[in-house]
């Protein structure tokens, strides 16, 4: 009988992980501590929970890197974008879902599967000599004494960051008389709604008078640990956002573009937008606002957004430490430890940012795993795919002296051929749209290839 792969860590990258060992017929142990140890950000007991936003983001797969690593990840035979499309909720051009249901679409199968077995137990230290094929899967809140024995492994501190939570908003509370529905430029999405955000309009002084009261805000306190610790750039707080100059929020996660108050048939100076966040759409989440102001404060000074001054909170926001290894000095391009190759490393812990991205890393960590397992060769995908640009950059692509989590985007693929081809003042004859849908066409192509060969 084949010796079972074991994944420790139940969080996207480790459920995906898991799918893919089990579909290659190679028996998995899915080890998840929760709820034998719980987490800060944690609520339930389910694979796969969405600690952050519910936004899987943009599901454009022309222009859009993301989009283009849902496209691919579907075409691979994901467990997370199969619940992920099961569970959708409105968001316009983005890929939303119902967490709930999503998390526990991805727990219910993989507690199905006959190969795979999961154990509720924390991996307390350096997993055991004889597990010869391990994924390290777990996550941004790894817990203290897997992180330390992983510092002891790879020689060097773990690299750190802080993640925000933004608030969720019961949407009986929303007063419709001043908010409108309504998606940016009308934009239809996935499941062709055009007026899928809860839109708060703000005036000039409103705006101002908000800033200041972020900027004012009494805000969570650090442990002395923590204070040398960065934000992840991507995931800021929104009163760190603020507090980068006067309108750097009104051209950021409150920008009115696109967008026409019904009302007073204009667009507004600034605008914060809800997005649904369950099945029932009784759930919006405020996007873009994560934060580390305390409860009350947030209480307080949101309820001060137009439409939003008799809000009720389901969830009020909040802030995690999270914990990612120096990946391209520490892996080979297998995701394999240098320095021990029975471990591979899955999802966040690697560097990358975002559930998808963390769910693709795992998909390719159980493909490896299972390819090494069942003594076949192991196919990366091609540097021209979202799912290969990812793994390149994570594995050696990015400079190690620098390293900091990164999202999936076309920055990270290599030249087109058209991008020798300039004008009289030397820029790239192809570029903006048509040069990304160049760049999708070609990792489409080349991403049925790998396919092809790999199942």
């Amino acid at each position: 009988m084949m010796d079972p792969v074991h994944v420790v860590g139940g969080g996207l990258a480790g459920a995906e992980a898991a799918w893919q060992l089990a579909h290659r017929d190679v028996p998995v142990i899915l080890h998840e501590m929760r709820p034998v140890r719980p987490t800060d950000a944690h609520a339930s007991e389910d694979l796969a929970e969405l600690v952050c936003s519910n936004s899987l983001r943009s599901d454009d797969a022309e222009t859009n890197a993301v989009g283009l690593l849902h496209a691919e990840l579907r075409a691979a035979g994901s467990l997370i974008m199969r619940a992920a499309d099961a569970h959708q909720v409105p968001a316009g051009s983005a890929l939303a879902v119902d967490r709930t249901g999503f998390a526990r679409a991805v727990t219910e199968a993989l507690s199905a599967h006959p190969r795979v077995s999961i154990l509720r137990e924390e991996v307390a230290g350096l997993p055991p000599a004889e597990w010869d094929n391990v994924i390290l899967a777990t996550g941004p809140l790894t817990s203290p004494p897997l992180a330390d024995a992983i510092r002891d492994v790879t020689g060097s501190d773990a690299l750190a960051f802080f993640d925000a939570i933004a608030p969720i908003v019961h949407r009986d509370s929303i007063d419709f008389d001043i908010a409108w529905m309504q998606s940016r430029w009308d934009k239809a999405g996935p499941a062709g709604d055009t007026a899928a955000y809860v839109n708060c309009p703000l005036e000039k002084q409103g705006y101002r008078d908000f800033v200041a009261a972020l900027l004012a805000g009494e805000k969570t306190d650090f442990k002395e640990w923590e204070t040398s610790t960065p934000y992840f750039e991507g995931c800021l707080p929104i009163e760190v956002m603020a507090s980068r100059g006067l309108d750097t929020l009104r051209f950021g996660p409150m920008k009115p573009v696109g967008l026409m108050d019904p009302r007073s048939g204009r667009r507004p100076y600034a605008v914060v937008q809800l997005r649904q966040d369950n099945a029932l759409g009784t759930l919006y989440n405020i996007v873009g606002f994560q934060t580390k102001l305390r409860h009350a404060e947030q209480v307080r000074i949101f309820r001060t957004i137009p439409g939003l001054q008799n809000a009720e909170f389901a969830r009020l926001g909040g802030l995690h430490r999270n914990t990612f290894i120096n990946a391209p000095r520490l892996l080979d391009t297998t995701l394999r430890l240098k320095s021990m190759p029975r471990l591979r490393f899955a999802g966040q812990v690697t560097g990358v940012e975002g559930y998808v991205e963390s769910a693709a890393i795992g998909l390719l960590a159980g493909r490896f795993a299972a390819a090494e397992r069942r003594a076949e060769a192991i196919v990366e995908p091609p540097a021209t795919t979202a799912l290969g640009a990812l793994l390149g950059h994570v594995t050696g692509g990015a400079d190690s002296a620098t390293y900091q989590p990164m999202n999936c985007n076309f920055g990270l693929f290599p030249p087109l051929a058209e991008d020798a081809e300039k004008d009289a003042k030397g820029r790239p004859l192809v570029r903006g749209t048509d040069r990304r849908r160049l760049l999708t066409g070609r990792a489409r192509a080349d991403l049925q290839a790998w396919i092809a060969r790999t199942g």
